[in-house]
């Protein structure tokens, strides 16, 4: 009897079922229909966006690593190293900027192997120098020393990071000594057996935004011992010469005159005597001027009035004053000034000049006082300007080549100068340089 009572709701929930579904089924149908466009719209965009996405994919990652690449070149520049290199053959708006690239590193290596090889070649001259050479930075250690400077001052070891005064307190003595004078000298170290000369120079430059010092020492014994045979050896000649041209001739007009007594005619001894002083005299000032030369002594500076002192010099010898010469009074030793301009004027004279072309010009300068002795002679080449002011230098056939030497002597030992310049339109004009302020 239950049953019966509860099949009739059964049958009518079985019925609503089917209608339910099927009234699902046509509004699914329905919806499908509506939404098939869209579907199929949006299964195109995936389609589409998915070949994009693939083509952008394999389009850019190359990009990457390209970049990625010129990225790590580029900081392998900068820290020195030119080793990189990279390869593109994809793109070709690309390709030259790669080439360029790649060309940019080619030409960063060769440059940085020229310098690798010019600091080889540098710091292979600097070791082996002769010369000892210290590089100082401002707390005076040393930053750099080569081998002549590790042997004179560290016994061959290394010197590098080593203070100055330290390394002096070891060295000789006149090696500290012309450290502590400053600037640049000579000075010489010598034990028992010899001695040896040497320069030192000094200079003072930045590195790097720092103040460091450049040190060089260097041997010159040899040299100037060559250099003092040689001028020896021109001193010897010369004086041979000089000694030669004169002694000849008085021998033999002392054997003239000697024949001339014994037969009796001695209406001539008068010429050969005559003969034999002129040589004599000629000798005597000859040895007088190498002695002046050789033992210059300290000037002996005084007030002397500039004008009176040119008058002085004309009546000994004949020049014309070139404009006004100041009425002034100049500090120096007047005996030696007077020698050294009798000098040049009388070179003045034996330049192929005429004796009215020769003069003397006097003026101030920003540093002192100027005398210029001047003539229409032949001038010099750049030859023998080069070698004028050297003792015992001479073009002429009796010269002593003194004259110039002497005035250059003078002129130093008064703090002064010499010059020597070719004029326009012929001749010489030799200066002569004084320092110091107008006397009162």
């Amino acid at each position: 009897m239950r049953i019966l009572r509860v099949l009739p709701l059964a049958i009518r929930m079985f019925g609503l079922t089917v209608l339910g579904i099927a009234a699902t089924a046509a509004g699914t149908a329905v919806l499908a229909q509506w939404l098939a466009p869209w579907i199929a719209a949006l299964a195109a965009t995936l389609v589409v966006g998915t070949t994009m996405g693939i083509v952008v994919w394999r389009t850019f990652v190359p990009l990457r690593a390209l970049f990625r690449a010129l990225a790590g070149t580029v900081a392998g520049y900068r820290d020195g190293d030119f080793s990189f290199g990279i390869t593109w053959d994809k793109y070709g708006d690309l390709i030259e900027l790669v080439d360029a690239h790649n060309a940019l590193g080619n030409a960063l290596r060769e440059q940085r192997q020229g310098l690798v090889q010019r600091e080889l070649l540098l710091d292979t001259m600097v070791q082996n120098t002769p010369v000892a050479m210290l590089l100082l930075d401002a707390g005076r250690h040393v930053v750099l020393g080569n081998l002549a400077a590790r042997k004179m001052m560290g016994d061959g070891r290394k010197i590098e990071g080593h203070a100055l005064d330290d390394l002096l307190a070891g060295a000789p003595a006149a090696v500290g000594e012309a450290f502590a004078r400053g600037g640049d000298g000579m000075f010489t170290v010598s034990d028992e057996d010899h001695e040896e000369i040497y320069h030192l120079a000094r200079r003072m430059f930045r590195l790097n935004g720092r103040q460091h010092e450049l040190v060089l020492v260097r041997r010159m014994t040899t040299e100037l011992r060559r250099q003092e045979v040689q001028t020896w050896k021109k001193v010897i000649r010369v004086i041979s010469h000089e000694l030669n041209n004169s002694l000849a001739p008085i021998a033999s007009l002392a054997h003239s005159g000697l024949e001339l007594l014994r037969r009796g005619q001695h209406e001539k001894l008068p010429i050969a005597l005559s003969t034999i002083e002129e040589r004599a005299r000629h000798l005597e000032g000859f040895l007088r001027d190498y002695a002046r030369f050789a033992k210059l002594p300290t000037p002996r500076a005084e007030p002397v009035h500039l004008p009176r002192f040119i008058e002085k010099l004309r009546t000994q010898v004949d020049f014309a004053i070139d404009g006004t010469i100041p009425d002034q009074s100049l500090r120096f030793d007047p005996a030696q000034f007077e020698q050294a301009l009798l000098n040049l004027l009388k070179n003045a004279h034996e330049s192929g000049s005429s004796p009215d072309a020769v003069s003397m010009a006097a003026r101030r300068i920003a540093d002192g006082w100027r005398i210029d002795v001047l003539d229409r002679g032949t001038g010099m080449n750049e030859s023998v300007l080069a070698n004028a002011l050297l003792p015992f230098y001479s073009t002429k056939r009796s010269g002593t080549g003194l004259g110039l030497a002497l005035a250059r002597e003078i002129a130093e030992a008064h703090g002064g100068r010499i010059a020597l310049l070719n004029r326009d339109g012929g001749g010489l004009c030799v200066s002569l340089v004084l320092p110091g302020q107008v006397q009162p």
